[in-house]
């Protein structure tokens, strides 16, 4: 939609031949291809626009060829082309427009607010920004029951449910939506409005809905004194539909476990089936439910709440125990208590208590109630001075009384006690007894002396335990312990090639006599051979013996390892290994090949020298 002459681009071409020799380096520009809608400065290359009104919905790409020609563009003189490419950008010059003038859509009533019904698009022949469509509601019957968005992607209308819809009450709607474009260019506002609009109808399906209560919730009242199946109030449920169904009515037990109500479930009725107590619940909360009785699926809910009204059940008592004093040398007249009293019930213009003595306490009591009437009551001596020791103790009976309807009273006991007192009335002694015994030990004496006593017994305790524990067993018992033989040489023994420094058959066989033993690390005292004691028999008495020390000694949490040799000590008889011990060996060195130690790694090096090397001492 550009205006004629509208600069589009300059184009250049260089001659490299002398300018100043005639005209072989003037240059002259035409057009070959493009025309009618472009052409060409001959002298400077600009390209313009030659077409009134180019639409770019029409055709939007246009390919230029320019030509050069020197000589100033006379016969026989050289040129060269190029080629421009020329693109027609948009102008919002078109108007959205419906591709058709009436929609029709569908929804159920029971459709939520914000549910989409449909979607309706108006066209555009523009690009980019200028193709942007905004949807709206103009006029129409359903205009506060309907709304509509844009989708900013497919630029779509979409019709939205505003508020909830009811069949019964209308089933037809229509709509008036105008389709614009947000971005207009006012030089092109002559061509039109850039706007559009369709119309809309949509129709409301019927539903079977729930059925439909009165009130969002009911309050009820009630009051605490009335009898079982007394009526309360109702509550009132229809079916919405045409077809108006019957409903019934229930109350829902999860609301009211203890099944204090009941509803008719034909009318509604609300009543009782438990007597009420204020005092124990004020208000109860339950649940009403109502349901088609032709489709039980449809139900509905409603909150019900019903607040129990106070009657005069109850009567005044004290607030507290009371438990007070006087003193022995009080006066009369004298201030020594306040009652306070407290009701459960509530009236509804406040409580007002009325304090008095007892009837039957009046005559003769030492003591006055004085009734303070703003709900207390203050106990007053009768008389000058009192004797603990005639009486110590007095019990005064007082009535207190509410005014509401019908009188409630009840009888609450004072407890006084007479004590001994310092010249400024603060209580010293309340018994009678300290006075009698005045050397008596007091109760913080006593407790002293019993603290006393328990550290001492711990001490002891303590103390036992220590020495318990550092009292060992000795290491030899006597002579007769078969350890000896182990123990009683008190000398060093030849090692591995000592096989004859004792006999280990003694272990095998306890009746060994000692003299039959020979050393071969002294000299003996007699030139004579020792005589081998024989292999004895398999003693079970040994056996025994060890096996009795090795449990003793397993059970025994206190006692140190000390039999851990007996574990191996005894060696019966008829192994087929023969004695695995070294000390009755009569193999010497040269039957011993130690060329494996070598083999057990390097833990073992130093044995593998050491005995390796006696080997190799030997062969030399």
């Amino acid at each position: 939609m550009a205006d004629v002459g509208t600069f589009v681009v300059q184009v250049t071409a260089t001659d490299a031949d002398d300018p100043t020799y005639g005209n072989s380096a003037k240059v002259v520009y035409s057009i070959l291809q493009g025309q009618p809608y472009f052409s060409v400065e001959s002298e400077t290359g600009i390209i313009k626009t030659a077409l009134l009104n180019m639409d770019r919905e029409n055709r939007e790409q246009y390919q230029v060829v320019i030509q050069a020609k020197d000589m100033g563009g006379q016969m026989g003189g050289l040129s060269g082309t190029t080629t421009v490419n020329i693109t027609l950008t948009d102008v919002n010059d078109n108007p959205p427009r419906f591709p058709q003038s009436t929609y029709q859509f569908k929804t159920p009533e029971s459709s939520p607010p914000g549910t989409p019904i449909g979607r309706i698009k108006a066209s555009d022949a523009d690009v980019g920004e200028n193709a942007e469509i905004e949807y709206s509601i103009t006029d129409g019957e359903g205009q506060d029951m309907f709304d509509v968005i844009t989708d900013q992607e497919t630029q779509e209308g979409i019709i939205t449910v505003k508020k909830l819809l009811d069949f019964e009450k209308k089933k037809v709607y229509t709509l008036k939506v105008e389709a614009s474009n947000p971005h207009v260019e006012p030089r092109f506002l002559y061509l039109g409005p850039f706007k559009d609009s369709a119309t809309v109808r949509i129709v409301v399906d019927d539903v079977d809905e729930p059925p439909v209560f009165s009130k969002l919730a009911y309050v009820l009242q009630i009051r605490e004194d009335s009898q079982i199946n007394t009526t309360i109030g109702s509550v009132s449920a229809q079916d919405p539909d045409a077809a108006r169904n019957p409903v019934k009515y229930s109350v829902d037990r999860h609301t009211d476990m203890d099944r204090i109500f009941n509803i008719d479930s034909g009318n509604g009725s609300i009543f009782t089936s438990k007597l009420l107590d204020r005092e124990t619940l004020l208000w109860h909360n339950i649940t009403v439910i109502a349901t088609e009785i032709n489709n039980p699926k449809q139900s509905s809910r409603v909150p019900l709440y019903i607040k129990v009204l106070d009657v005069n059940d109850n009567a005044p008592e004290f607030a507290e125990f009371y438990e007070t004093f006087v003193c022995e040398k009080a006066k009369a007249d004298q201030l020594i208590q306040t009652l306070h009293a407290v009701d459960k019930d509530d009236p509804y213009s406040g409580h007002q208590f009325s304090f008095s003595l007892a009837p039957e306490a009046v005559s003769g009591s030492n003591f006055t109630v004085q009734d303070n009437k703003d709900n207390t009551a203050g106990i007053l001596t009768r008389k000058n001075g009192y004797n603990r020791h005639e009486m110590s103790t007095y019990l005064l009976p007082v009535v207190i009384s509410d005014n509401d309807y019908p009188v409630q009273s009840s009888t609450g006991t004072v407890t006084v006690r007479v004590c001994a007192c310092d010249h400024h009335g603060n209580m010293q002694s309340c018994h009678a007894e300290a006075l009698i015994h005045p050397t008596g030990l007091s109760t913080g004496a006593l407790v002293a002396i019993l603290l006393c006593i328990l550290i001492l017994l711990v001490t002891v305790v303590l103390f036992a335990a220590l020495r318990r524990q550092r009292k060992k067993e000795p290491l030899i018992i006597s002579k007769e312990d078969i350890r000896d033989n182990i123990v009683s040489y008190n000398d060093e023994g030849g090692g591995e090639e000592d096989t004859q420094a004792f006999d280990i058959g003694t272990l095998r066989n306890p009746e060994a006599m000692e003299d039959s033993k020979s050393r071969r690390d002294i000299v003996p005292e007699a030139l004579f051979l020792p005589r081998r004691t024989p292999t004895a028999r398999d003693n079970t008495d040994v056996r025994d013996f060890i096996n009795q020390r090795l449990k003793e000694n397993d059970t025994d949490p206190t006692a140190p390892p000390y039999d851990s040799l007996a574990t191996y000590a005894y060696e019966g008889t008829g192994s087929v290994a023969d004695s695995l011990s070294s000390l009755e060996s009569v193999t010497t060195d040269g039957d011993q090949d130690y060329d494996y130690l070598s083999d057990w790694g390097p833990r073992f090096k130093k044995l593998a020298d050491m005995y390796g090397g006696m080997d190799s001492d030997k062969d030399s």
